[in-house]
């Protein structure tokens, strides 16, 4: 079972508690560990978590682990094809955290995009990872667009004004975070996090 580090997974929670995050959506829940820390987190903003997993012994797993911890009441254990529950929720969202399959995390996103608050925060984990692919990563990080990335297409999105700014910072592994700004008639507002 691959999990968040224990540094990135305090990152994730301090950067939720103290940005106020209370609708959360996480996609690979896993065995549940990162969903701890955001449920941790969202019992402190008043928030909640829906997690989204396909593999059912994994959210077994999750649920006896957020059980554990006292947080199950925090969280939404969703077992199914991301893609699939992702176009069926409706949202708002203001934290979207990736830690799944990324070939699919594009789609996922596109799906996601209508149904995010103003100032959402956007997170998807391992973005610098897999040094085997390391060439790839180095002329994909050269043009500004990541090769290996599951949110690829944020530098694009800068570019044409979707996402306010976006960061990749290296911690035990790497996590991108992107923020997204819009006004209510659908116009882009420029600024920083």
């Amino acid at each position: 079972m691959l999990n968040l580090e224990p540094e990135t997974a305090q990152f994730l929670s301090i950067l939720i508690r103290s940005s106020h995050r209370t609708r959360l959506l996480e996609i690979g829940t896993s065995n549940g560990y990162s969903t701890i820390w955001l449920a941790w987190a969202a019992s402190a903003t008043g928030g909640h978590v829906i997690s989204i997993d396909r593999d059912a012994d994994k959210q077994v797993m999750a649920d006896a682990n957020l059980r554990r911890a006292g947080l199950r009441e925090m969280v939404e254990l969703i077992c199914g094809d991301a893609t699939e529950v992702v176009a069926s929720l409706t949202g708002p969202f203001d934290c979207v955290f990736f830690d799944a399959d990324r070939k699919s995390a594009p789609s996922q996103l596109t799906l996601l995009i209508p149904k995010l608050t103003t100032d959402v925060f956007v997170l998807a984990d391992n973005v610098l990872s897999y040094p085997q692919k390391a060439e790839v990563h180095t002329a994909a990080h050269a043009s500004g667009i990541y090769g290996i990335n599951p949110l690829r297409n944020a530098s694009s999105w800068i570019a044409r004004g979707a996402w306010r700014t976006s960061m990749i910072r290296p911690l035990t592994s790497s996590i991108q975070i992107n923020g997204f700004s819009s006004t209510l008639d659908g116009s882009v507002q420029s600024g920083s996090i």
